[in-house]
């Protein structure tokens, strides 16, 4: 026979521990190695009687003050009235019985436990769909139709289940509450548990009729389309919710939501980041040596821009304001764009020449990041 455990040990607590860690070590061991959750597991069956024994012993303050002072030799069933004395019977460590103690465990599950009745009103559930727009309508807002397919009412028995003019039934086996209330035994323990009514299958109530469109289940497929506004500014990926339009709850219970995810597809210039807007513009040599007015690409349209003589290549202007507006709000965020100065190609011999004209006619001054590297080079030698 395998040698007792001390109870401290098996509920994994200190010899001071007080009532409330006692308690709490219990529940949790209790859950984990609950019959119910463990079926057919004997490991686990001996592990819960272990720690319902420990327990019953250390949330006794007379029987723990006997065993810290004894040992298991105060606490046997065989040793007379030190013991257990007829098991559990003289209540279990502050809950009424294991029901209540179960029904706190295992939120109501559990004898006295206020379990909650599965043919209560329920909520429907939620349903998700997506929709694709393009750049410029997530700029400006758009409205876009969603078909998609929900559960909901049967309009032939308004979710009864039950033929039209007849009505369901409170089932007898379990007086309507959809479950029912079970003696199991474990070793030499006794409790209630609650499991679903066979006779009603957890709803309440028997169909004697049932209703032909729906087959006596309350709820049918429908096909269904909704039109939705989605907000100027929403990005990639953002979610649309339409409350109340997901599959109808049972037994007068609320409605699920639509949940639409939003697509957006790329641009062909703009790159997006936050509620600002990114686009790279070439420019010209003579552009950008003595300044030129373009055109720059917005929301609204092309702008006019000055830029200015010198403008190096990779240098970003920012235009406030111009970029994607905030969601449900007047501000908006910036265009920044880029320049790069394009160099030409396939220069006839002509063009060549008048080029290099040009180059010999410029010093040094004209070319100061040239001249700047050139002479950091050749004092560092």
């Amino acid at each position: 026979m395998a040698e007792k455990r001390d109870y401290y040990e098996v509920l994994g607590v200190a010899k001071d521990a007080d009532e409330a860690t006692i308690k709490k070590a219990y529940r949790a061991l209790a859950k984990k190695y609950h019959p119910d959750m463990n079926p057919g597991d004997k490991e686990a069956e001996a592990k819960f009687k272990e720690a319902n024994e420990a327990y019953e012993v250390l949330s006794d303050a007379d029987k723990r003050a006997k065993y810290d002072q004894y040992g298991f030799a105060a606490v046997d069933p065989g040793a007379g009235a030190g013991g257990f004395g007829g098991g559990f019977g003289g209540g279990f460590g502050g809950f009424d019985d294991l029901g209540d103690l179960f029904g706190s465990i295992f939120g109501g599950g559990f004898g006295g436990g206020s379990s909650r009745r599965q043919n209560g009103p329920m909520q429907g559930e939620d349903l998700s769909t997506r929709v694709s727009i393009s750049f410029e309508e997530s700029a400006t807002g758009v409205k876009k139709d969603v078909s998609y397919t929900r559960v909901c009412r049967c309009p032939a028995c308004n979710g009864s289940g039950a033929e039209k003019g007849t009505t369901a039934e409170k089932c007898t086996a379990c007086n309507g509450m959809g479950q029912k209330r079970v003696l199991q035994r474990v070793g030499g323990m006794q409790f209630q548990s609650t499991q679903t009514c066979e006779a009603c299958h957890g709803t309440g109530k028997i169909i004697k009729t049932k209703c032909a469109k729906c087959a006596g289940n309350g709820m049918i497929r429908e096909n269904k389309k909704v039109t939705i506004n989605i907000p100027a500014g929403i990005d990639n990926g953002m979610h649309v919710a339409l409350r109340g339009q997901g599959c109808d709850g049972r037994n007068g219970g609320p409605a699920g939501d639509l949940i639409v995810e939003v697509t957006v597809r790329p641009h062909a210039v703009f790159v997006r980041e936050d509620y600002n807007l990114f686009c790279e513009i070439p420019l010209t040599i003579s552009e950008a040596t003595l300044g030129a007015e373009i055109e720059v690409p917005t929301l609204e349209g092309p702008m006019k821009y000055q830029i200015p003589e010198g403008t190096q290549s990779g240098t970003s202007f920012t235009l406030r304001g111009k970029g994607m507006p905030y969601v449900n709000n007047s501000r908006h965020g910036d265009l920044v764009f880029t320049v790069n100065v394009e160099i030409p190609r396939g220069l006839t011999q002509k063009q060549k020449d008048k080029l290099r004209e040009f180059a010999d006619s410029c010093g040094e001054s004209n070319y100061q990041k040239h001249e700047r590297f050139f002479k950091k080079l050749f004092n560092n030698k």
